[in-house]
């Protein structure tokens, strides 16, 4: 079969895993349904998380509804992030796109999730127990998913057996979800774990930091950032030798760099990095054989009423168009979410901003308020909308939005710049709380190009 054969558009057949290039990646039909976690954790009710599907087609009856929940067995996982056994990294005529690797954060379990049989109607095809993960591989509390090339599944764990730091990395059989062990050689140049991104062609990852599972799960203390216990360092990795080769301290204008994006094209030599606490968008780029970084954006706090110091934006999300055109982010406490363009990507341009509620006092868009603000981040393939929801951590959220309501919102994008909120759409999630976004042909975060 060749790459136009098995490359289509159909989100039914689960034959298609991945794109050949961000080029063609951006000529995807638009979704007609995306993927959402939502959470019961932290909310007082005591049912299952849940794996959402969202109708975003616009002729739809049940447009922007939550059409089909697809339970977890257990009650406490708290889903976060997820992502696919297979991506474009993959691009093999042999494989399928045809399960989601769904992590439990709180109870280190795993859930293979079958999306390609029914995507309307997901169904749980197998969990491998936080105990298994513990005993195999030392580590827990799951995060990042990324498929890579070589038929695995790699998984960032932010702790070890116990919850302390520094974490690692999990490898997953693509085929059998079978618990490999741990994908790095170098268990010492880390102090934290995080998220991660590679890109085959410089035979390079990039990973950074967020904290112990013990030192975040009850809330955020800013005493534990003078103690040391936040990261403020991103590493870079020789891919191949799955070692660290250089690490780089972001200091005190990179605390708690959380996100990281390289751009899409696979000769790309530079991406950014979201240093949530101290509100800077970080830039990194190879200089001859070496990496160096430059702050690329900066979010000024603000003094709030009732805030015993400036509130920071605190950028919990971005993302980056298939095109690299644009880079999308989001201000959770102060409720802005941004669009700059990064044609220059030393230079970025602010071209759209919308205030989606906030601590800092900012008028809601046409009046309305919203609880909570904006949070995770997924973009279109075209590029054309922006997806939102509002829950972070379900500990943070209880701290710094006490009741808040979760919502899911698109915002629609203009491809010379700018974008507005579609007034039509937002998902009520009722007692539970909107997280990650996918859609089902992969999206800006999962697809990496070889």
């Amino acid at each position: 079969m060749s790459m136009a054969e098995h490359e289509h558009h159909d989100e039914g057949d689960g034959q298609r895993v991945g794109y050949a290039s961000p080029q063609e990646a951006g000529q995807a039909a638009p979704e007609e349904i995306v993927y959402v976690a939502g959470l019961h954790v932290g909310t007082g009710v005591d049912e299952p998380d849940f794996l959402g599907v969202v109708d975003v087609n616009p002729r739809s009856d049940t447009y922007s509804q939550i059409v089909h929940r697809t339970s977890m067995p257990n009650v406490g996982d708290e889903l976060h992030h997820y992502g696919w056994q297979f991506c474009s990294s993959a691009c093999h005529s042999s494989l399928e796109r045809r399960h989601l690797v769904v992590p439990g954060f709180r109870s280190s379990r795993l859930h293979i999730v079958d999306v390609g049989s029914d995507p309307r109607h997901p169904e749980i095809a197998k969990v491998i127990e936080g105990d298994e993960i513990k005993r195999k591989t030392g580590l827990s509390a799951p995060h990042t998913v990324h498929c890579m090339p070589g038929e695995i599944v790699v998984v960032s764990m932010l702790g070890n057996a116990d919850g302390d730091a520094p974490g690692g990395f999990l490898v997953l059989d693509a085929q059998t979800f079978d618990v490999l062990g741990r994908w790095e050689n170098d268990t010492n140049s880390m102090q934290f774990t995080y998220d991660f991104w590679y890109q085959p062609r410089q035979n390079a990852m990039v990973s950074s930091e967020w904290a112990a599972p013990n030192t975040f799960q009850g809330g955020f203390d800013l005493q534990d950032v003078s103690a040391g216990k936040y990261g403020h360092s991103i590493h870079f990795w020789d891919l191949a030798a799955k070692r660290v080769t250089q690490s780089i301290d972001l200091g005190a204008d990179g605390m708690i760099p959380l996100e990281v994006r390289w751009l899409h094209n696979p000769e790309a030599q530079t991406g950014y990095v979201g240093a949530a606490l101290s509100s800077v968008i970080w830039r990194w780029f190879r200089d001859g054989d070496r990496w160096q970084v430059e702050k690329a954006i900066e979010v000024e706090p603000k003094e709030t009423g009732g805030w015993p110091f400036p509130v920071p934006g605190l950028i919990t999300d971005l993302v980056l168009s298939m095109d690299d055109r644009f880079l999308y982010l989001s201000n959770w406490l102060h409720g802005d979410l941004r669009q700059y363009d990064i044609a220059d990507p030393a230079h970025p341009k602010l071209t759209g901003r919308v205030w989606l509620g906030g601590v800092i006092g900012q008028e809601g868009h046409g009046g309305r308020t919203f609880d909570g603000g904006p949070q995770m981040l997924q973009l279109s393939m075209d590029g054309r909308r922006l997806y939102v929801t509002n829950s972070l951590y379900s500990s943070w959220d209880n701290q710094f939005y006490p009741g808040m309501k979760s919502w899911m919102l698109k915002l629609n994008c203009d491809p010379n710049g700018g974008m507005a909120l579609d007034e039509g759409f937002k998902v009520d999630f009722g007692a539970a709380r909107g997280h990650e976004i996918h859609l089902p042909g992969g999206d800006c975060t999962t697809e990496i190009f070889q």
